[in-house]
């Protein structure tokens, strides 16, 4: 069975119940890329409460990504089900 591709807004922010665990680390690592690209260099990323797997992995990859200049779990409403990513900035 072929995979659909996903195809997401590029607004800054990354809702990641649309994808499965397995696919969590490698569409982060996308999303930041492309948001850098396009001059967006603060990132809400939305991973759930859970258990803490999800945002495991999620700070996992952001801890090795070269763009990431910091994140932290968000102070907002969402508290820590979502992390906001800053981005390097371009050079």
């Amino acid at each position: 069975m072929e995979e659909e591709e996903i195809v997401l807004p590029i607004d800054g922010m990354l809702d990641l119940h649309t994808f499965r665990p397995d696919e969590a680390a490698s569409a982060v690592e996308e999303y930041l890329r492309v948001c850098h690209e396009n001059g967006i260099m603060e990132v809400k990323i939305i991973h759930g409460k859970g258990k803490g797997m999800l945002r495991r992995t999620v700070h996992s990859a952001l801890g090795k990504h070269p763009l990431v200049q910091s994140f932290t779990l968000d102070a907002g409403p969402s508290g820590w089900g979502a992390t906001i990513v800053l981005l390097k900035n371009r050079p």
